[in-house]
Order: C-alpha cells, then structure tokens, then sequence
C-alpha cells in the first residue's frame, strides 16, 4: 500500500517506521509550542496524507512522552478522504508544562484496513457470561 504525503510546510518532516516491523508511523511536530497543564492544543505537522479507500489512519499516543509526560493524543479517527494538514490534538494531563519542539515526534499514524458494518436494530441481543459486566467488573487481580 502507498503512503502518498505532501509538505505543506518546507520544514515539515515525513512520517517514518523507528523500526522495521512497526506498527505506527511517527509524526513530527512542525512548530513549537507550550501546552500548559489541563489544556489541550492543536499541533501542526505541516503534512496532509493520502491511503486508499478501504483504509483509515488511527493517530495515537507516543507511549513515552504518555508515561512520562501525562501527554495523550485526542480525536485520532482520519478518513480516506482527508486532505487537509493532519494536525494533532494532545491534552496534557500533568501538572507541569509541556514544551514542544520543532521536529519533535508528537504522536504515531497506524494505517489500517476497516471493515464496514452493516448496522441493524434489534429488539434482543444474544446472551453471553460477560453480559453486561464491564468498567471494572472483573476485578483488578487474577486472584
């Protein structure tokens, strides 16, 4: 599959695999900013993106600045269809500033096929063990 990406800013970085194998695509900051305790800023990435239909990009967290910084990535649901610049939304959850850098990597894209349902009302669900059992339910320990 192809990746087709454009550079809306000339200092702009191309998403890129860490590793070979991964899962996401890491994404670059293109400009700096301050996201100051509680509060939640839209960060440029000076990029927009093109991946076939049948596909969605899934923006997530960069698990080390999530554990180390409280920083999580919101609204991560990009359509096909897109094509505007991939702006990322992070919350800060901390209780301290957090500065972002030009070049930084802020958050990953994970390019995944999807599967379309078929969406029916019913009156009854099937029954299950779990049934409604859920946000906690099954404890905290195998014990």
């Amino acid at each position: 599959m192809k990746l087709f990406v454009k550079k809306l800013h000339p200092n702009a970085i191309l998403p890129s695999y860490a590793h070979a194998g991964d899962a996401g695509l890491d994404i670059y900051s293109v400009e700096d900013k301050i996201i100051q305790p509680g509060e939640r800023a839209l960060i440029s990435t000076g990029l927009s993106m093109e991946f076939p239909a049948g596909y969605v990009c899934l923006i997530w967290d960069k698990s080390g600045i999530a554990a180390k910084n409280g920083i999580k990535t919101m609204g991560g649901v990009i359509e096909h269809t897109y094509r505007g610049e991939y702006k990322i939304v992070m919350l800060n959850t901390s209780k301290e500033d957090f500065k972002i850098s030009k070049g930084q990597k802020i958050a990953q894209a994970l390019i995944q096929p999807i599967v379309t349902a078929e969406v029916e009302e019913v009156q009854e669900l099937t029954e299950t063990k779990r049934g409604e059992g859920g946000f906690g339910s099954t404890g905290l320990s195998k014990r």
